[in-house]
């Protein structure tokens, strides 16, 4: 009988997050394990989900308390014949780490974002986790100060798929889209606070001056991109910054960049836009924060700025335009450590290593 999880996920919406439970989902699917996901009726996850014929349960999920789902996701747990239940937010690490007890099934527990977490009991990491998954050795470190016991913690990071995200030549499609104006300076981010679009717009407009011609992408969606529109509409960058909202052409998008930038502030995680966009041969330029200096190192595969620091993130973005040969160089070395520690195989092999260790 093949393995058969059950990732638990009560967010609504589709960031980063939610991106890798599918993504991993079907590459664990194809190694011979059954998938099924739990969601939140009418929820951006579940749609993405059934898009790409995983297996779902629509569960409502209103707090961590919530006693009756905690009952319908046992009944899935038992029906669906689950061996282990994979839970990833605040909501669903209650109550699908409760169902799981009561099912008497193991649990993994999800740490995505780089928050500290207070220390004491920590139940959802403790009592209703057998091992706790976390997306980089930055996050690893915050859940041992929590008081998790450091055998039961494993970092492992996002994987990017190699075949997809490779070095190519710049779509003709896109380049209709945007125009021919260059250099082209991209972010793929979610518009939530932690991802700083205020103050890449601000370096952006630092740059202006010695590069009339340059073009920002921001691609990506959520609840402040209106808010950041008006920002670029009131400090005149309108005609210069482009907004394609969520898209799935992601390796070209990438490959149509002459830099790729992440401007986050408070939490970050190992994000997968930014190994994708190593993987892809992309100079890239990142905040100093969360798990992001674990696979960029500062002037060898990429450049870091400090968090919230706009002048600091024109003079690297600059930098990156002024001397595009030693660009190239450090894209080249990040391409090659996504390709040796951060290939799709390698993180499908760490995870079925985890899911074996409770078997």
């Amino acid at each position: 009988m093949p393995l058969t999880v059950l990732h638990t996920e009560s967010s609504l919406g589709w960031g980063g997050q939610e991106v890798r439970i599918v993504t991993e989902a079907t590459w664990l699917r194809e190694r011979g394990v059954r998938v099924v996901l739990a969601a939140q009726p009418g929820s951006r996850v579940r749609a993405e989900a059934l898009r790409v014929a995983l297996e779902t349960a629509a569960v409502a999920m209103r707090g961590a308390w919530d006693v009756p789902a905690v009952l319908r996701l046992a009944r899935v747990i038992r029906r669906e014949k689950v061996d282990l239940v994979h839970t990833h937010s605040s909501i669903d690490a209650w109550v699908g780490g409760a169902a799981a007890r009561l099912a008497r099934v193991p649990v993994v527990r999800s740490r995505h974002v780089s928050i500290p977490i207070r220390a004491g009991l920590n139940p959802v990491y403790t009592w209703l986790a057998d091992r706790v998954l976390t997306s980089g050795e930055a996050i690893r470190a915050l859940v041992l100060a929590g008081g998790v016991r450091p055998e039961a913690v494993r970092a492992v990071a996002a994987g990017v798929d190699l075949a997809e995200f490779t070095p190519g030549e710049r779509s003709d499609a896109l380049l209709r889209e945007f125009g021919p104006a260059r250099p082209v300076i991209g972010s793929i981010a979610m518009f939530r606070g932690s991802k700083g679009h205020p103050h890449l717009l601000d370096a952006f407009a630092r740059l202006r001056p010695e590069f009339p011609e340059a073009r920002l992408v921001l691609v990506g969606d959520g609840i402040r991109r209106a808010w950041v529109e008006e920002l670029a509409r009131g400090r005149g960058l309108a005609p210069a910054v482009c907004f394609p909202g969520f898209r799935r052409d992601v390796p070209e998008l990438l490959r149509f960049m002459d830099c790729f930038v992440l401007a986050s502030t408070r939490t970050e995680g190992v994000p997968q836009s930014l190994l994708q966009a190593m993987a892809v041969g992309v100079p890239v330029v990142a905040s100093a924060i969360g798990g992001i200096p674990e696979v960029l190192a500062d002037g060898e595969t990429g450049l870091l700025v400090p968090p919230e620091d706009p002048a600091a993130l024109a003079a690297a973005l600059g930098a990156v335009l002024r001397h595009p040969a030693a660009a190239r160089r450090r894209a080249a070395a990040a391409q090659a450590l996504v390709a040796r520690r951060y290939s799709r195989d390698g993180c499908v092999d760490r995870l079925l290593a985890l899911y074996g260790e409770l078997g």
